[in-house]
C-alpha cells in the first residue's frame, strides 16, 4: 500500500521559525494509520463506549468532552454520541467495525480525509487561545478533554493529550490553510516543525 502524500508538503518547513530566542511550541504532523468516528445510536451510548474500551484498551469518560491517551491511541467525545477514535498503526477501523455491531451504531473511517497535528510546549495553550474562542487553561480543558469548533470556516476537532500538548484533527482540504494560520500564530513566541 502506498503511503498517502501529506497535503502540508508545500507549506513543512522543518526547522525554527518565528521568535527563535524563545522557541516555545513544536509543531508536528502525527499521520496516524487509523481515524474513525463511532456514533452510538440513541440508548446505545454507554455500550459504545465500552466497545470502543475494548478495542483501544482506553477507559473513556462518562462525560461532555470526556477522553483518553496513550502513546499510540486516543479517542474521546466530540458530540452527543459521537467519538473520534485514532490509533498510529492502520487496522483500528476495521476491529472497531467489527465490535459496533449495526444494532449499536456506525463507524466511518476517516483517516483518508483528515490531517492530524500536534502542537505541543510551554505555549501551546497561548497559541490555540488566539485561534479559538475557548477557554484553554488546565482547569477547564484538563489532560484527555477534548472540544469540536471552528476557526473560521476550519472545523477542527481539539484533544489535550499531555500538560502541554494538543492534537488537532482537520479536514484534509484544509489542512494547508490551517497550518499556515498556526504558524503565523505561533510565530510570536518562536515554533519549530519538527
Amino acid at each position: 500500500m502506498v503511503e498517502p502524500v501529506s497535503p502540508l508538503l508545500p507549506v513543512w518547513h522543518p526547522g525554527v521559525h518565528g521568535n527563535p530566542a524563545k522557541t516555545q511550541v513544536v509543531l508536528t504532523e502525527t499521520r496516524p494509520g487509523s481515524i474513525a468516528e463511532v456514533t452510538a445510536w440513541p440508548g446505545a451510548e454507554n455500550e459504545v463506549r465500552s466497545l470502543i474500551a475494548k478495542v483501544t484498551g482506553l477507559d473513556l469518560p462518562d462525560q461532555p468532552g470526556g477522553g483518553a491517551a496513550n502513546a499510540t491511541k486516543a479517542a474521546f467525545g466530540f458530540a452527543p454520541r459521537r467519538f473520534l477514535v485514532v490509533d498510529q498503526a492502520a487496522g483500528m477501523d476495521d476491529e472497531l467495525v467489527k465490535a459496533i455491531s449495526e444494532e449499536h451504531g456506525t463507524v466511518t473511517p476517516l483517516s483518508h480525509g483528515r490531517t492530524a497535528i500536534r502542537l505541543s510546549g510551554p505555549k501551546s495553550e497561548w497559541v490555540l487561545a488566539k485561534l479559538f474562542a475557548i477557554d484553554f487553561s488546565r482547569q477547564a480543558f484538563p489532560i484527555g478533554s477534548a472540544r469540536a469548533t471552528a476557526h473560521h470556516d476550519i472545523f477542527a476537532q481539539i484533544h489535550r493529550t499531555g500538560e502541554d500538548q494538543f492534537d488537532l484533527y482537520v479536514f484534509r482540504s484544509f489542512a494547508r490553510s490551517f497550518w499556515t494560520t498556526l504558524c503565523h500564530a505561533a510565530a510570536e513566541v518562536g515554533y519549530e516543525v519538527k
